[in-house]
Order: structure tokens, then C-alpha cells, then sequence
């Protein structure tokens, strides 16, 4: 699911990443898609260990490298996309701004493409249910639940359709960084909401006033927020024309 994901939303993203005036190159996009499967991979890898399993990977290093037995988490792949990209632009001095606003139109797919994968690993469960569309995941117990899974999958897939929408009809009305802020914001807001919904994944978020996901969820919306602010205050100071070639340019 990561992969398949990835792979049709880097298809579409580098139509995006080019625009009008076919920049980056393709060395570039070579070198960008490069950093964000390393943050992807190694950021969501790190992001389980530090944030859910700290004491035992600490104490079982090698264990860290077994990917294959699962522990991927989904805030940790932001943060490694965002050091990423970070890195790449410092390097080719593209504007991170302007990746971003582009980058986030398929970052929904892929995430709609990875909780169907959690959902047929019966991963990341909801919690018992009697409404008429529970799941039993038969792997865990036989408890019907609410899945969890294909309710953020649904969501994703309608953000993915929105920011579609939105960068065809709308991206000329915002400033930089508007549309990685809605993004973040829309995204980790709903996530915030779910794991109302959900299982924790660690016994030790029980003894949380809210769970790991919830936490992590949190300085994403702020930054959402902010970037969205600083946009809007950017767009007061640039006349129309200006804000059209800004976002072809």
C-alpha cells in the first residue's frame, strides 16, 4: 500500500512539481522523490520507535532495523518529508513553500492507499461497536468495531479530491504555504478526532490524558494554522498578477 501509493501519487505530483515553466529538472525531481522515500521510510520507522516503543528498541537496537515486522507511524513519515525536503531545498535553493503546496495534493492518496493496507493487517482498530457496519477483526479478537481504517481512508481520499480541486479552480487566490497549512490542519485535525475512536496502540498511552497520535497530531495543527495566517497577511501586500505568477513561476 506504501508503495502503490507512492508510486501513482509521484506520477501525478510531477506534473504538479514542474508547472508551467518545467522547474525543477528531472536531475532535481530525481534527487527530490530520493529524500522524500528516505524521510518517508526512516522518518516513519523512527517515528514508532521514539514515540510508541522507546525502552525496548533502546534496549534491542538491532530490532530497529526489521522493518518487516512492522511499527511504521504515519507522524514520524511527516516529519522525515519535511527534514527531506528541507534538505533538498537548501541544496537546489528551490523555495519549500512552493514544494509543499504542490507535494500535499497526493500525500492524501497515498495516505487513503496506506490505511486500506492497515485495514486488511487488521491495524490501528477501533474500538468495540454495535453499529450495523462494525468489523470483526478476527486476527485481534471477536469483538465487532468500528474500522477505524476505512473511515480515515474515506476522508483521505476526499481530501485528495478537494486539494485537487482546490489547486485547479482556487491556488491563484492564496498566498504560499496557504495550501500546506489547510493541509495540516484538515489532516491532523480529523486524526486528533479519531483516535477518539481507536484502540491505543501502547499500553503506556492509557495512563495519557490523550493518546501518542493525539499529542503528535497537535504542533501539525498549530503550524497549519500559522502557515495559513501567514499566508493570508503575505496575500494583503501582492496584487493579483503578482500572486498568479508567483504560483506559475
Amino acid at each position: 500500500a506504501y508503495i502503490a501509493g507512492f508510486l501513482l501519487g509521484v506520477l501525478y505530483c510531477i506534473k504538479l512539481i514542474k508547472g508551467k515553466k518545467k522547474r525543477p529538472n528531472k536531475k532535481d525531481i530525481d534527487e527530490l522523490l530520493t529524500w522524500i522515500i528516505l524521510g518517508v521510510v526512516l522518518g516513519g520507522r523512527f517515528g514508532y520507535v521514539f514515540f510508541y516503543n522507546a525502552d525496548y528498541y533502546l534496549s534491542h537496537p538491532l530490532q530497529i532495523l526489521k522493518v518487516w515486522e512492522g511499527g511504521l507511524a504515519s507522524h514520524g513519515g511527516g516529519i522525515g518529508i519535511l527534514i527531506g525536503m528541507w534538505l533538498y531545498c537548501r541544496k537546489t535553493k528551490e523555495s519549500w513553500l512552493w514544494l509543499f503546496d504542490r507535494l500535499i495534493v497526493v500525500v492524501p492518496f497515498a495516505s487513503f492507499m496506506i490505511r486500506f493496507g492497515n485495514l486488511m493487517n487488521s491495524e490501528i482498530i477501533g474500538e468495540p461497536t454495535n453499529v450495523p457496519w462494525a468489523f470483526v477483526f478476527h486476527q485481534v479478537d471477536e469483538l465487532p468495531r468500528h474500522p477505524t481504517q476505512l473511515y480515515e481512508a474515506i476522508f483521505y481520499f476526499f481530501l485528495f479530491v478537494l486539494f485537487y480541486w482546490i489547486w485547479k479552480k482556487k491556488s491563484n487566490d492564496f498566498g504560499k504555504g496557504f495550501m500546506f497549512g489547510l493541509f495540516c490542519v484538515l489532516m491532523f485535525g480529523f486524526r486528533f478526532g479519531m483516535e477518539f475512536m481507536k484502540e491505543n496502540q501502547e499500553a503506556f498511552e492509557a495512563s495519557l490524558p490523550i493518546n501518542m497520535g493525539q499529542i503528535l497530531s497537535i504542533p501539525f495543527i498549530l503550524v497549519g494554522l500559522y502557515m495559513m495566517y501567514r499566508s493570508k497577511q503575505e496575500s494583503k501586500h501582492i496584487n493579483p498578477s503578482e500572486a498568479v505568477a508567483s504560483q506559475n513561476s
